[in-house]
């Protein structure tokens, strides 16, 4: 989580606009914000659906707007000046098929808005992903010539990865930051319906049917529920993502993981340790639309983060989910403290 450094006397002073805010990443983003003393933050964020404003109801921030036309509003100095942007508003379902909505969404407004922050002289942080890299075995963010090399395997992982390719070819990489953040899980996604985290979804299945349901392997090199993924719980990926903001030296794509892959298996034991129960896992055929598209391992190669001196330890695997499901999602409260009952 956000802590003390020689940056810290930065954001009390500094405005911020956070697009995506309200959504999982971004309220998370202002709540690191607000831990740091910074208030003077303007969101940008749909108003729908009405769950995903319960992840500011316990914030402190200036303004919320639409962001429709806000690329226009600040073009034309009425929005004003910022301090920082961090881009996180985008589609973030790994099953959306529109291709051209991603296009717009998750490319061409990102570039535009990355355009405007440098003529402005903001510091623009936009959010990338990890399933840029594919079924690639190398997760290097060191090199971006490695950029034209990958392969994403679904329209998400392709319209995160044209930003990327654009900020490299623009030569804007010595000035900008690129996030690749890997599987971030925390409070404040209880919105996002089907595409919430593992954590999310297993505890629910413990509540409904006392298991956890993961899918089969459909490879014989791997186990079934032994496929891997780096899981990052929020307040670390808030800290990796402030630190890189506030440190102008550190330009260019960074992972933001956690450095160490953790199976299936794992997570579910995980849940079911941070609720005093016997694990009970049941595992079911992997969907075929999904089998060619599905990726048995990922792993941050985090070295370039920590290069760029960021020394913070990051939060024990089964630590990270104890704390999300004991005191945020068993309680029902959002990242800025928020319960659903008060919520309304």
């Amino acid at each position: 989580m956000p802590s003390a450094d020689d940056t810290a006397h930065i954001w009390p002073k500094s405005r911020v606009l956070v697009t995506g805010g309200a959504g999982f990443i971004g309220s998370a983003i202002v709540w690191g914000l607000n831990r740091l003393g910074c208030t003077n933050i303007l969101i940008a964020d749909p108003a729908s659906p009405a769950e995903k404003q319960r992840n500011t109801k316990s914030l402190h921030f200036a303004d919320y707007l639409e962001p429709g036309d806000m690329l226009s509003r600040y073009s034309a100095g009425s929005l004003g000046k910022f301090d920082f942007i961090f881009h996180l508003g985008a589609c973030s379902s790994t099953t959306e098929t529109d291709t051209e909505y991603l296009r717009r969404n998750n490319y061409e407004f990102s570039r535009d808005l990355a355009e405007l922050a440098l003529a402005t002289g903001a510091r623009f942080v936009y959010a990338s992903s990890a399933a840029t890299y594919g079924a690639a075995t190398t997760m290097d963010d060191t090199d971006p010539r490695n950029l034209e090399g990958l392969h994403p395997l679904n329209p998400y992982g392709h319209s995160k990865h044209m930003m990327d390719l654009h900020t490299w070819k623009q030569g804007w990489l010595d000035r900008i930051v690129g996030l690749k953040y890997f599987n971030v899980f925390g409070p404040n996604e209880t919105y996002k319906g089907d595409m919430r985290s593992g954590v999310h979804w297993s505890l629910e299945q413990v509540k409904e049917t006392g298991a956890i349901r993961l899918f089969k392997s459909c490879r014989a090199d791997y186990q079934d529920g032994e496929q891997k993924r780096d899981f990052l719980y929020v307040k670390d990926a808030v800290a990796m993502t402030l630190y890189l903001a506030s440190h102008r030296q550190a330009n260019g794509i960074f992972n933001v993981g956690s450095g160490q892959a953790h199976t299936w298996n794992e997570l579910a034991r995980a849940v079911f340790a941070a609720l005093g129960k016997t694990p009970r896992i049941d595992y079911v055929e992997m969907p075929e639309t999904i089998r060619d598209k599905y990726q048995y391992f990922t792993q941050a190669d985090i070295g370039k983060l920590r290069a760029a001196g960021y020394s913070q330890p990051i939060t024990r695997f089964e630590d990270a989910v104890r704390d999300c499901v004991v005191n945020y999602l068993m309680p029902g409260k959002s990242l800025g403290g928020e319960t659903a009952a008060s919520a309304g």
